[in-house]
């Protein structure tokens, strides 16, 4: 069984007269800076001149260059995108660090595929919040948090898990739950989970159901509420009591139809195809992949999203959710 810290089995005491560097200011950076700011902690944020800073500023918060603020901080918080990360580390971050620092991400990519060796004198750390910026900020401000995950690469002070722990805290994720993990564990199945299920197959699942239904003649919009609609309803269902509580809470058709036909469309070739995708990221096949594709421009990484927002459904999407007064 894994390790799950609540917050009556942490000491935040450590961070007391720490400052934490915040350095980028996207969903996740301010939800994550805001929360730790009102449970006490002492947070700057790290940023280039733009609306982020200004945004930040009008938040409450002392803003620095990004070298001053890894210079400044005790505790420096990497949340700019993966794929600008080493260069923001290698140009900026890297050159305020000194022994005794903390180093911490808030997803294992560029420690676990190299791309960012950290000094050997400083702790390595991770705390990882389950859940997007604005649900993270939604959930501390009713009181609760959203779980998350913490790892230790290097641990250089020795108390490198008490300070992960208490960052956690102050992030409000003690009241879910603190799962303790490694750096590989967690890279390797947030990759996978989003490429086979979260995202990439729920996508291809939606795209699919969609094109059957519009081409056997059923109207778009009905396509819609049908594959893509009230897909939201059934994971609301499956979130809040499980895959079994879900089915409890649909008709009796419905259970029998996804018991039985489910198998048959998400079958054992799925399977070995995820396999293959897992494979693919635990020998860095996939990392090696996406970075390359960055370093050349992304035109790939561009045209398919390109793809994506001309799809039929993307546009009837649109339109119903106008209709449902859900988009504006």
């Amino acid at each position: 069984m894994v390790k799950v810290y609540h917050d009556n089995d942490i000491d935040d005491k450590i961070l007391k007269g720490k400052t934490i560097a915040v350095i980028g200011y996207g969903s996740q950076g301010r939800a994550q800076a805001l929360n730790m700011k009102e449970s006490g902690v002492n947070v700057i944020i790290g940023l280039r001149q733009g609306k982020s800073w200004e945004q930040a500023e009008k938040d409450g918060f002392r803003v620095l260059t990004v070298l001053e603020a890894a210079k400044t901080a005790d505790i420096i918080l990497m949340l700019v995108p993966d794929m600008a990360q080493p260069t923001v580390w290698k140009e900026e971050v890297s050159l305020g660090m000194s022994k005794g620092k903390t180093l911490q991400f808030a997803h294992g990519f560029n420690i676990h595929f190299e791309a960012i060796e950290a000094p050997k004198d400083i702790d390595v750390i991770m705390v990882a919040p389950k859940s997007p910026g604005p649900e993270l900020r939604r959930q501390y401000e009713n009181g609760f948090g959203v779980p998350a995950l913490v790892a230790i690469h290097q641990n250089a002070s020795g108390k490198a898990l008490k300070t992960a722990l208490a960052i956690a805290k102050a992030l409000g994720s003690g009241k879910a739950g603190i799962i303790e993990t490694t750096y590989k564990y967690e890279t390797e199945s947030d990759l996978f989970g989003e490429q086979a299920v979260l995202c990439g197959g729920v996508d291809q699942l939606i795209r699919r159901g969609f094109k059957v239904l519009v081409e056997a003649g059923y109207p778009p919009e009905l396509a819609y509420f049908e594959v893509c609609n009230e897909l939201k309803l059934i994971v609301d269902l499956i979130y809040k009591s499980g895959i079994g509580g879900m089915y409890r809470a649909v008709s009796d058709t419905a259970k029998w139809g996804g018991l039985t036909v489910g198998p048959f469309i998400v079958d054992e070739h799925v399977e070995q195809n995820m396999k293959k995708a897992l494979k693919d990221v635990q020998n860095g096949t996939f990392a090696k992949a996406w970075m390359q594709e960055y370093k050349q421009g992304s035109q790939k990484f561009k045209a398919l999203m390109e793809e994506c927002d001309n799809l039929e459904i993307e546009k009837v999407g649109k339109q119903v959710r106008k209709m449902s007064g859900l988009e504006k």
